[in-house]
Order: structure tokens, then C-alpha cells, then sequence
């Protein structure tokens, strides 16, 4: 496993990430997911894009965004074929040692209501929730780790 900073040769396949991960959201919230919204193109040019790669092939996506406070972990997704090998637990903790690394005392994240799962997923690795609220239109739910 290689986690990387991505590059716009890497675009395409994020994209494809990305629709096949939240897909299965949609009909839970009602309208596609932020991350199926954002614009790759100028999150991969910011150098707030990192992907993972197993065997030559891109099977994850990470969205880093630093803010005064803490390192957001704006965006965390798997293809759903690759998933259950242990591809988000890494990219997870690359954010971690990320944060650590630019000097941050925590890491952030938020995730949408409907996504349950994941937030028993971050809560299995430490996070805590800080706060629900609705932001952009959606019901997300806020934790934080300290690192």
C-alpha cells in the first residue's frame, strides 16, 4: 500500500472512487453526498488531495485541509471492492501522522447523519463527537481526535 499526494493524472479515478463509495448514500439522504459535489480538479491543485494505491491501482481517495485548530480530514473514501482490507484504517492514520507532522493538536471530521456506520467507524478509532448540526444543507455529525 502507497499513499501519495495525487496528481490531475489521477482525477478520473477519484472520480470513480468517489461515485462508486457514496452511491449507495444517496437514497438514505436524499441527494448525492458533498464529496460526490466537490471539485477534484481544484482540490488536486491545492495539494489537499491524497490517494492510495495497492498493485498500481488507485482504490482510495483522502481530503486534507488545514485550519488553525486542527488538520481536517475533509474527505476519506474506498472503492467499494477494496474495502474490508484495511485501506481507510491507513489512510486514516496517514492523516494522523499528517496532522502530527504540520504540527496540528488534533484532527477533525465530520460525516452526514444517514452515514451511521462511519461514525461508529471513527468512533472505533478514537474520534469523538463534538456536535451535530445541519451545514451546507446537511445533517453531519462533527468529531475530533487529539493527537
Amino acid at each position: 500500500m502507497i499513499i501519495r499526494q495525487a496528481t490531475s493524472q489521477d482525477r478520473p479515478g477519484i472520480e470513480t472512487i468517489l461515485q462508486d463509495a457514496y452511491v449507495a448514500y444517496v437514497p438514505r439522504i436524499g441527494r448525492k453526498p458533498g464529496p460526490m459535489l466537490d471539485d477534484y480538479g481544484e482540490l488536486i491543485a491545492a495539494g489537499e488531495t491524497f490517494v492510495v494505491e495497492d498493485g498500481g491501482h488507485v482504490l482510495g481517495v483522502l481530503v486534507l485541509k488545514d485550519e488553525p485548530d486542527a488538520l481536517l480530514l475533509d474527505n476519506v473514501a474506498v472503492h467499494p471492492e477494496a474495502q474490508g482490507r484495511g485501506l481507510g484504517r491507513g489512510l486514516i492514520s496517514f492523516a494522523q501522522e499528517e496532522a502530527r507532522r504540520r504540527g496540528h493538536p488534533a484532527i477533525r471530521l465530520y460525516t452526514n447523519e444517514a452515514m451511521t456506520e462511519n461514525v461508529a467507524f471513527y468512533e472505533r478509532l478514537g474520534f469523538v463527537e463534538t456536535h451535530r448540526c445541519e451545514d451546507k444543507g446537511f445533517r453531519r455529525v462533527f468529531m475530533t481526535k487529539k493527537l
